[in-house]
């Protein structure tokens, strides 16, 4: 019988006279400290352990251990002769200069000193792997606890600099670096589907993917296929770019875009004057149209455009129509033959297509269709990116601007063709309108007639109810009872480094537009503590501070970076303060206090002395914003 496999959970923590490394079984409770301090020598033990997790090809996952925890442990094993004849001052010193210069390679946007392949011990960087290194994801450790509501949302208490002297300032460490494994454990077991999709792809590909993002995923596979078909090193490939000065939008535009109406007729000549920095893709362009009633704003990027908010429901004799061009992006690609300049047409597309067409055979469940779903989507934003091989600003314009232009013909086509429309939403790659019911057949029709223009493919539904605040923030509900929530509305399977704050009020907004719930009883139903949390980061300059009163005196504290906190019938205010300048911010203006929860504590509702009223505010100001006051007050 195969023996079953070692890896570890784990975490350093280097202190200038104090080295920390904790290890949990990725499976297991088993647990492995290693301290190492004129108090506590764990020198021997710890090098051993490190060199038998390389020899046992035992894995580490680990937050950002690729760009940290795995440079100190390489770093140990490929000096452990040297490192296991030092004092314990010796051994903590070396080991703490060496990571202030990974943390120094690190904000000097360096790369590691060794990279993935030439590590000892194989990693899984959940980090990486959730590419929370992207700038639009950035997360720290502490915010990704704070998303999953984990019990302690703890900063290092010791700075990095501050000599440790006694034994319980040791134990403070090690349990500090105890609740950073054990919170990374459980971002590893949350993670799952998309390290055992990783492991899959590893072993099938032979590619290093263990702690790779989405886009890299796309990029590696996309590169190695690439290099297949035009039989060309990807080391090679890798290399190439398409650089621009300047891209004139109107040889762009695909032939068959004309408009019937003169508000679309302009926007089509004002497309046709852009000649465009290829430097500056974000924000050169916007117009705005109003047609039918509906403002609707372009840009570079995208179409965006909706009703005034309100509660959008079936009334007798109509229909509240959806379609959505099938893989739009991609497909305007495939379909009109398009690729990077220095890749070649035939080629690009046909793979292209390729991956569209597998992943059509494949049922969702199956790990590729994942893959080539990724695939697909990263390929066109890839191609804006000055690191990828993709890259080709001209490309990326033409899927674009043709897509907005695209999909405003089928928006005037039908508003045009159809009487009585009431269009909804227009947003990147699909319509939403209410027609009357007698022309469905008609609105299909012309749907048809525009997939004949572009190629393209339309899939479509119809809803039942659609409760719109703006283009972005929606609740949409289909005739079979199938329900979308986007942006404000969103509370289920929120990634976690989206901020999930006060999640109360999208539940029950959801439960009072959905199943006419009134929020006072949805709220003494649903006292979930954390659903009542918000969560806030300081940056830069600001730190937070705590102003209480007890006892008539006033009594201030500073609060660490990230905190979690409610708002609470009696409390304290939570200001942020600039740390040059003593600029004051409140955190919650007005009356409102709060309760810092940065360590959760399970206890009976009412000695949380959560303020119900606060919650109310934000959720009527939303339903406010959507219906009438007089229209809520026919609920109760």
């Amino acid at each position: 019988m195969a023996k079953e496999s070692t890896h570890w959970v784990i975490d350093f923590e280097t202190m200038i006279n104090c080295t920390v490394l904790v290890a949990e079984h990725y499976k297991t409770d088993e647990r492995k400290m290693f301290v190492v301090h004129t108090l506590h020598n764990d020198i021997p033990k710890l090098i051993e352990f490190l060199v038998q997790n390389a020899r046992n090809k035992e894995m580490h996952i680990s937050f950002n251990g690729i760009s940290f925890d795995s440079q100190i442990s390489e770093y140990i094993i490929r000096n452990r002769t040297l490192l296991a004849m030092k004092t314990a001052d010796e051994f903590t010193r070396l080991i703490y200069d060496k990571a202030q210069d990974i943390i120094s390679r690190q904000n000097r946007r360096e790369w590691p000193e060794w990279s993935e392949k030439q590590l000892s011990i194989k990693q899984i960087d959940v980090f990486k792997l959730n590419h929370w290194d992207n700038p639009a994801k950035s997360s720290s450790l502490k915010w990704i606890q704070y998303s999953m509501d984990w019990y302690n949302i703890q900063e290092m208490p010791i700075h990095h600099a501050t000599p440790v002297t006694t034994m319980e300032q040791l134990k403070i460490i090690v349990g500090y670096c105890v609740n950073d494994v054990r919170s990374t454990k459980r971002i590893m077991e949350l993670s799952k589907s998309q390290i055992d999709l990783r492991n899959t792809l590893t072993k099938e590909y032979k590619l290093a993917l263990m702690s790779a993002s989405e886009p890299r995923i796309s990029k590696e596979l996309f590169l190695m296929f690439l290099s297949d078909h035009m039989n060309e090193s990807k080391w090679e490939l890798r290399s190439l770019r398409t650089h621009r000065d300047i891209i004139i939008i109107k040889d762009l535009i695909l032939p068959y875009t004309k408009f019937q109406t003169p508000v679309f007729q302009d926007l089509l000549d004002n497309f046709k004057m852009i000649s465009l920095d290829a430097s500056k893709t974000k924000g050169g362009f916007k117009y705005s149209v109003i047609y039918k009633g509906v403002k609707t704003d372009f840009g570079l990027g995208g179409v965006h455009g909706c009703a005034t908010p309100g509660m959008y429901s079936l009334e007798e004799g109509k229909l509240i129509m959806s379609s959505d061009v099938v893989s739009y992006y991609p497909n305007l690609a495939i379909r009109n033959k398009w690729s990077p300049a220095h890749l070649p047409k035939e080629i690009f597309c046909q793979l292209y297509e390729w991956f569209f067409e597998e992943r059509k055979k494949l049922p969702k469940s199956d790990p590729k269709n994942y893959v080539f779903k990724i695939i697909l989507n990263s390929t066109y934003g890839l191609s804006n990116d000055v690191n990828s091989f993709l890259y080709d600003p001209e490309f990326t314009m033409r899927v674009t601007i043709n897509g907005q232009l695209s999909l405003m013909m089928l928006y005037e086509m039908l508003a045009e063709g159809i009487p009585d429309v009431q269009p909804l939403m227009q947003n990147t790659d699909g319509v939403e309108m209410i027609i009357p019911k007698e022309y469905k057949d008609k609105y299909m029709e012309i749907c048809a007639e525009w997939e004949k223009i572009t190629n393209l493919q339309l899939e479509h539904d119809e809803y039942q109810k659609l409760v719109l605040a703006d283009v972005n923030n929606y609740i949409a509900i289909n005739i079979a009872g199938k329900q979308k929530c986007k942006g404000r509305f969103e509370f289920n399977d929120l990634a976690l480094h989206k901020n999930k704050s006060f999640l109360i009020v999208p539940k029950a907004l959801y439960a009072y537009f959905v199943y006419d719930i009134p929020p006072e009883k949805f709220l003494a139903e649903n006292r979930n503590i954390f659903d009542y949390c918000a969560g806030i980061k300081a940056k830069g300059d600001w730190e937070f501070q705590e102003t209480c009163v007890v006892e008539q005196e006033v009594v201030k504290r500073t609060l660490q970076k990230t905190i979690r906190y409610y708002v609470s019938e009696k409390g304290c205010k939570i200001i942020k303060v600039n740390k040059i300048d003593r600029r004051e911010i409140q955190v919650e203006a007005g009356r409102w206090m709060q309760t810092e929860f940065n360590t959760a504590e399970e206890k009976p509702w009412d000695e949380y002395g959560v303020n119900d009223s606060y919650y109310l505010d934000k959720i009527y100001n939303e339903i406010s914003n959507i219906c009438p006051r007089k229209e809520q007050l026919t609920l109760f």
